[in-house]
C-alpha cells in the first residue's frame, strides 16, 4: 500500500496510510444511541426497533422520544453515490440522499453524565461527525523511519514508530510529529 501523504523533518520521514481496519467508533462509549435502517449497509448502533412498524419518520421519532425518555434526538442522513457520508442535515440531492434514521441520548443519561446541557446538542453532532469519518475511510494510521545514507550513497529507511486509527490525516500527521521531535529530542540527550 501506498503512503498518501510523507513529509521529511530532518534524517526522519513520516509516511500517512490509509487505516484498513479501523475500530467502528459506535464502539465507543459514545454518549449517543443511532438508530439506522438501510437495506444495503448496517449503520449505527445494535437496537431493538423494526423500521416497518412505523409508517414516517416522525411517528418513528415520537415513539423513541416517549419509550427512551429523550433529552435530544436528531435526524440522520446518508448521501449515497461512489461513497457514503451522514450528517444531522439533509443532502441536496433527492435521488442519492434521505433519512436513515436518528441519534438522541435520554434525559437520565445527560444527567448520569453530568454532561453541561447547552452542549448535548454539540456533542451528538459530534459523534456523527466522528462517524462519517469512519464510513468514508477517512481514518489513518503513521510510519515513522529514521532515514540513513550507506557509503554507496543509498538512503536506508529503518521504522521508528507507528501508530493507528487516526480521525483525519491532518490529525495523523501532527501526531507523527510529535513522534519525530520525541526521537530528536532522544538523540540531543546522547
Amino acid at each position: 500500500m501506498e503512503p498518501v501523504n510523507t513529509e521529511r523533518v530532518g534524517k526522519y520521514l513520516i509516511e500517512i496510510y490509509p487505516d484498513s481496519s479501523p475500530d467502528s467508533p459506535r464502539e465507543w462509549d459514545n454518549l449517543g444511541t443511532m438508530v439506522c435502517f438501510h437495506k444495503r449497509y448496517d449503520l449505527g448502533d445494535k437496537h431493538d426497533y423494526c423500521s416497518s412498524n412505523y409508517d414516517s419518520w416522525e411517528e418513528m421519532k415520537e415513539d423513541i422520544i416517549k419509550t427512551e425518555n429523550v433529552y435530544t434526538i436528531l435526524p440522520l442522513y446518508l448521501y449515497d453515490h461512489s461513497g457514503i457520508t451522514m450528517s444531522t442535515s439533509p443532502f441536496h440531492c433527492p435521488w442519492d440522499s434521505g433519512q436513515v434514521g436518528f441519534i438522541f441520548v435520554s434525559k437520565d443519561k445527560v444527567k448520569k453524565e453530568g454532561i453541561d446541557e447547552t452542549k448535548v446538542e454539540q456533542y451528538l453532532k459530534g459523534e456523527v461527525e466522528t462517524y462519517d469519518q469512519y464510513i468514508m475511510g477517512d481514518v489513518y494510521g503513521y510510519k515513522v523511519f529514521e532515514v540513513s545514507t550507506c557509503d554507496h550513497g543509498h538512503e536506508h529507511k529503518e521504522e521508528l514508530d507507528s501508530c493507528w486509527g487516526f480521525y483525519g490525516d491532518y490529525e495523523c500527521m501532527n501526531e507523527a510529529k510529535s513522534i519525530v521531535e520525541y526521537y530528536m529530542k532522544e538523540k540531543e540527550k546522547v
